[in-house]
């Protein structure tokens, strides 16, 4: 069973739609009972950091998708999903998150136009199957005003506003996506058909 995590932060209805689209049978829930039987996990997410990892605690879930990170399943995460797979925000004050990814989330820069809106071109830091059916300097759509900061040993993919913006990241079996795969056209439905076939058949970070 794949799970869409609901904590109420994210579009759902529309990733729902877009995983069907590439024949990828998801599930939306928030019951700790069907991510523990969970085959893989997208934690999708737009709004406040701080918020979202509550909300998250609130529902008891936070053990549950760590665990099931380290037992190997794999885990994507999209927008602020993705930030939340890091260890720290400096959102609001600061806050933590789950720690899958090392790194920090800070606001863009202030010299560009904040929040980051619209579409933008990946170029490509490695060559792995998640990238299998997209070409270099494609576009997908982002909404974000705070981006990773990292050693940047995990990003695939980055785009350029003022900053390297790590646009995908992939450690073993974590996946994020800083860009809304759902509404990335062409692009983001291949990028979302090409997890799905290396949850199922091989592994997402294999050459």
């Amino acid at each position: 069973m794949n799970i869409i995590i609901d904590y109420g932060v994210g579009n759902l209805d529309s990733l729902k739609r877009a995983c069907e689209e590439v024949d990828f049978q998801v599930v939306v829930s928030n019951k700790i009972e069907d991510i523990k039987h969970a085959s893989s996990i997208i934690l999708p997410g737009v709004g406040a950091y701080e918020a979202a990892m509550k909300e998250l605690n609130n529902l008891n879930l936070i053990d549950m998708i760590i665990e099931k990170a380290n037992n190997g399943i794999p885990i994507l995460g999209i927008c602020l999903g993705m930030q939340l797979l890091y260890e720290f925000s400096d959102e609001n004050g600061g806050y933590e998150g789950l720690g899958l990814l090392k790194g920090t989330v800070k606001q863009i820069p202030n010299f560009v136009k904040v929040p980051h809106m619209g579409w933008n071109k990946l170029f490509f830091n490695k060559n792995i199957n998640l990238l299998k059916y997209v070409n270099e300097e494609e576009y997908v759509y982002f909404v974000h005003s705070y981006y990773v900061d990292s050693t940047n040993e995990e990003v695939v993919a980055f785009s350029d506003y003022g900053v390297k913006i790590p646009a995908i990241v992939n450690q073993n079996n974590i996946v994020g996506m800083q860009f809304h795969p759902e509404k990335s056209s062409e692009t983001g439905l291949n990028l979302l058909k090409a997890f799905k076939e290396l949850c199922l058949y091989d592994s997402i970070s294999s050459n």
